[in-house]
C-alpha cells in the first residue's frame, strides 16, 4: 500500500554557502524536514515529488557580494 501523506518541508537553495549542509540539518534539528538542493532548481523539478507539500524556502548565499558588479542574480 503506497501512501498519500505528504510531508510539509523546507528547501534550501544551496548557492554556494560552506553553512548549507549545517542549515540543513538545523531546520531537521526543530523537527522540519528539510532538503538541500541546487539554487539552479525549478519549482516545477521540486513539484514533481509528489511526497512534499514546500511550505517555505531558505536561499544559502555563495561567496559573492550582492554589490559586486557582476553579481549572479
Amino acid at each position: 500500500m503506497q501512501s498519500t501523506e505528504r510531508r510539509q518541508a523546507i528547501i534550501v537553495l544551496d548557492f554556494g554557502s560552506q553553512y548549507s549542509r549545517l542549515i540543513t540539518r538545523r531546520v531537521r534539528e526543530c523537527h522540519v524536514y528539510s532538503e538541500l538542493v541546487p539554487a539552479h532548481t525549478t519549482l516545477a523539478q521540486l513539484r514533481q515529488n509528489p511526497h512534499l507539500d514546500i511550505k517555505g524556502f531558505i536561499l544559502s548565499g555563495g561567496p559573492s557580494s550582492v554589490y559586486d558588479e557582476q553579481a549572479p542574480l
